[in-house]
């Protein structure tokens, strides 16, 4: 697996890192229908070159350049990167639910503003 996406693009979802991406393999893109209802963004293990232009494009630091460098706290985010796959109503469900159980075990990660919840990760 490649570029893992994690917890700080939640309440974000910048779209820089899908604007750098020379593979289109982040998703969902804001032309996509799930865009308006994804908690994030995934990036599609399968496409991904693992160039790594999305890391510095990332405003909130919620990329990591594999599952190894993915701190312990986000890593259960990494299955939800992998069955993502944008119009595909199911493999949707089942990332988003991932990001959900998430986002329940971590609630008082997800009230520390994006932009500084890598850092707090690490803590």
């Amino acid at each position: 697996m490649a570029f893992v996406i994690t917890d700080p693009c939640i309440g974000t979802k910048d779209s820089s890192c899908v604007d750098v991406c020379p593979v289109d393999c982040i998703h969902p893109r804001k032309d996509e229908p799930e865009f308006a209802t994804a908690s994030m963004l995934y990036i599609h293990p399968d496409e991904c070159i693992d160039c790594g232009a999305c890391v510095p494009a990332c405003p909130v630091a919620a990329i990591y350049d594999s599952p190894e460098s993915t701190p312990a706290s986000q890593r259960g985010l990494i299955q939800a990167n992998a069955v993502y796959r944008a119009g595909d109503p199911d493999a949707v469900a089942r990332a988003e639910a991932i990001v959900k159980a998430h986002m329940g075990s971590h609630a008082e990660l997800m009230g520390i503003a994006p932009a500084e919840r890598a850092a707090a990760h690490a803590k």
